[in-house]
């Protein structure tokens, strides 16, 4: 039985996620602060191990790990996934702490995260695995007033690719799936911002959740000697393509 730690579990891509990976029988690990969110998901199903921490906190993300490998074994798959947006507007009207707030969650969570899954694939029998990191086409093409969001999201094109290559000796593969408006909360607050702001604004167009979630199933059940290196999945009306 394969295994995989899913981050941002609570809510949105990552509940979705782990919905998924759980009806095809995974082991998942379910990484966020919310634990009762993270508690009825493991009520649920047996497959769930519910693990609330806060990924920005590098020993209790250990003692998480410690405590799902105890129970599965071996780590076969990481789903990189927790963030937040942080606050809309131009660099000028961004406060540095919230600036600071946004890259310490997009950022050193994943970081951590990955760090975790590293060492774990390196050292298991056998060796290797899976890392998959949620980036967003932020990463390529941002909007306007996201500039929090978007420097996060540069940094992850970077991580991903640091660990591809530095993965390679090891039999771990990384890859990147960059996620354009699915229904979320997220995108949900993206929405009321813009409705707050003007009552007529055209609302963003979205996907299905679902949709995002089983790409991520996909990337995680290739062989080991396939992997999707960067994967684009969007709502189709959105203006990414030639954007300004």
């Amino acid at each position: 039985m394969k295994s995989i730690v899913i981050t941002g579990a609570s809510s949105g891509i990552g509940r979705a996620t782990a919905e998924v990976f759980l009806e095809q029988g995974w082991v998942v690990g379910l990484v966020a602060r919310r634990g009762d969110r993270l508690l009825e998901m493991a009520q649920r199903n047996k497959n769930a191990i519910a693990l609330p921490v806060d990924v920005t906190d590098a020993s209790a993300m250990k003692a998480a790990f410690d405590r799902f490998i105890a129970k599965t074994g071996r780590l076969d798959a990481l789903f990189n996934n927790a963030g937040v947006f942080g606050p809309s507007g131009t660099i000028d009207e961004i406060d540095v702490d919230a600036f600071d707030h946004v890259l310490n969650v997009n950022v050193r969570g994943m970081f951590i995260a990955a760090q975790l899954a590293f060492a774990q694939m390196r050292g298991q029998k056998p060796g290797g695995g899976r890392i998959i990191n949620n980036g967003s086409l932020s990463a390529h093409s941002p909007r306007a007033g996201s500039i929090c969001y978007t420097t996060s999201k540069h940094a992850i094109s970077g991580l991903t690719r640091s660990l591809s290559l530095d993965g390679r000796d090891f039999d771990i593969a990384c890859g990147q799936i960059d996620i354009g408006n699915a229904r979320t909360e997220l995108v949900d607050d993206l929405n009321a911002r813009a409705l707050a702001e003007d009552p007529e604004a055209e609302l963003l167009p979205m996907m299905d959740v679902q949709d995002a979630a089983r790409l991520v199933l996909h990337m995680a059940e290739l062989p080991a000697e396939a992997n999707v290196q960067f994967m684009t999945v969007m709502a189709t009306k959105m203006p990414y393509i030639g954007r300004g």
